[in-house]
């Protein structure tokens, strides 16, 4: 049987670089052979993209605070339109090795907000996630908490800012809404990245001004105290949902060191300890934000669970860190899907929906 040739692009312009690399990393080691043939194409930080060699892609990528990308001499520009050969080596003008289906791990700015999505879609590649449209939602936590408002969603009680709004943003103003202790979030980034918990003027201002260097717009929210629950989901039309998991925080904050750079800060309950009606309840309006926010291919959901049994979601992922110990391909293996199957279905799910949208007229003129 002929190989699918699938195209991993990885790193990006985000500030998490870093996290994509390691997803990467994870894929590559663990994508089946006997059905996949991986072409890497890691994109540096100033947007350029690379043909990278699988001897040599990654600098120290076991470490996290140093993993680098191997900047190759081969770089790769698409060109819209074609129906094949859409990626080329600009350096001869010559087409990449034909690209079946596109696995994109650029997470955060540029990689999950549906800027690569629609680049690959105006290229006529299928890829793995969601499409354009439920990218850019879930990626602006405002916009996503609106929408799964405007359904019945529990979300917590929020404020949001532009940069241009700064002069109107009170910490007064705000605790007789959100309470005394907020968290301060750029509304656009993802793995805790520039989030703050504050609960002084001065600490509410020192986060302000920090926030602002990562994003245009911020959200303020209230502060739940509760347990942090995570399902997982997998599917088009018809999702399935993970068996629950428990972040397990040692050290306060769920915070982009405590994910990435210190592991013994945060452990995994899995599967977490919850009656079985309390796991069906939250696995149905995991489903339901997944379908309101227009997702496909794969989500997390996370959700904040008070002591009074009310839960929250937090928020959407729809491209959760893809390294092999973090809890979206943990939640997988405890329901019964190990790590490469998981690649396998996703990368499948790719396929069939763009075969699904093929089927769309684009033209009203009759076929000749």
């Amino acid at each position: 049987m002929k190989k699918i040739n699938v195209g991993i692009i990885y790193g990006g312009k985000s500030v998490e670089h870093e996290v994509s690399l390691q997803s990467a990393n994870s894929i590559v080691k663990a994508i089946n052979r006997d059905k996949f043939e991986p072409i890497l194409i890691g994109v540096d930080k100033k947007g350029k993209w690379h043909l990278n060699n699988e001897a040599s892609y990654l600098f120290n990528p076991e470490n996290i605070e140093q993993v680098e990308l191997n900047k190759s001499k081969d770089h790769v520009a698409i060109l819209p339109g074609e129906m094949k050969n859409q990626l080329i080596l600009t350096k001869y003008g010559s087409p990449l090795k034909q690209l079946d289906v596109i696995f994109p791990v650029v997470h955060g700015t540029l990689g999950e907000d549906g800027s690569i999505q629609g680049l690959l879609k105006i290229a006529n590649l299928p890829y793995v996630g969601s499409d354009v449209l439920g990218s850019a939602i879930c990626m602006d936590k405002d916009i996503a908490k609106r929408l799964m408002q405007g359904v019945g969603i529990n979300v917590a009680k929020w404020q949001s800012f532009t940069i241009s709004q700064r002069d109107k943003i009170h910490y007064e103003e705000l605790a007789t809404y959100l309470g005394r202790s907020m968290f301060i979030k750029p509304a656009n980034l993802g793995s805790s990245v520039g989030v703050s918990n504050v609960s002084t003027k001065e600490e509410f201002e020192n986060a302000i001004n920090m926030v602002f260097e990562y994003d245009h717009k911020i959200i303020i929210e209230e502060t739940i105290i509760g347990r942090e629950i995570n399902f997982a989901l997998l599917g088009n039309e018809n999702p399935l949902v993970s068996l629950p998991g428990e972040v397990l925080i040692n050290n306060g904050l769920y915070s982009y060191k405590s994910k990435y750079m210190n592991e013994d800060d945060t452990k995994f309950g899995i599967p977490a300890k919850l009656n079985e009606s309390k796991i069906d309840e939250m696995q149905r309006v995991a489903l339901k934000a997944f379908e309101t926010l227009q997702c496909e291919g794969l989500a997390r959901v996370d959700f904040f669970l008070t002591d009074d049994g009310c839960f929250y979601v937090n928020e959407v992922n729809t491209l959760p860190s893809f390294a092999k110990t973090s809890i979206y391909p943990r939640l997988w293996e405890a329901s019964g899907l190990d790590y490469s199957d998981l690649i396998n279905h996703l990368i499948n799910l790719a396929i069939k929906r763009y075969n699904r949208q093929q089927k769309f007229k684009s033209t009203l003129l009759p076929s000749i």
